[in-house]
């Protein structure tokens, strides 16, 4: 039988799985419902990004003038602490231009952690050090 632990961890890698295909497919509302009302990122060289300010950017490539993305996550490490959890993780992304001309990709380490509300976990920080962009 499995333990809570594992049923937790599991539970965590299936939201990083749905978040990397909402953001593929461009389901903003699904993105969206797997973070807190109070989540931050945090991204080198730019100030601390709020939900809204996550959301505007989501929409806006979403948009059919904006980039397709692609991405792989690795997860490398998930810890459980009752209701908190954290995984780092190592993050690939692809950004192809809607007119197919040159890709470009980051990639680079992610810490993450999670809250759990209502019984689902929710990511609540995100903190990446994604490099600058480099042609795919």
């Amino acid at each position: 039988m499995a333990s809570k632990a594992d049923s937790d961890e599991a539970q965590i890698r299936a939201l990083v799985t749905t978040w990397m295909a909402a953001t593929k497919s461009g389901d903003v509302a699904a993105v969206m419902d797997l973070m807190t009302d109070d989540v931050v990122f945090l991204v080198p060289g730019r100030p601390p990004m709020r939900k809204a300010d996550f959301e505007a950017g989501l929409r806006a490539q979403a948009g059919g003038s904006a980039p397709s993305f692609d991405g792989r996550s690795d997860i490398r490490e998930v810890q459980v602490l009752g209701d908190w959890a954290f995984f780092w993780s190592h993050l690939e992304v692809v950004a192809t231009p809607p007119d197919g001309a040159q890709r470009l990709r980051r990639e680079g380490h992610t810490l993450t952690v999670l809250r759990k509300v209502d019984g689902r976990w929710k990511l609540a920080r995100d903190a990446n050090l994604l490099g600058a962009p480099a042609p795919a």
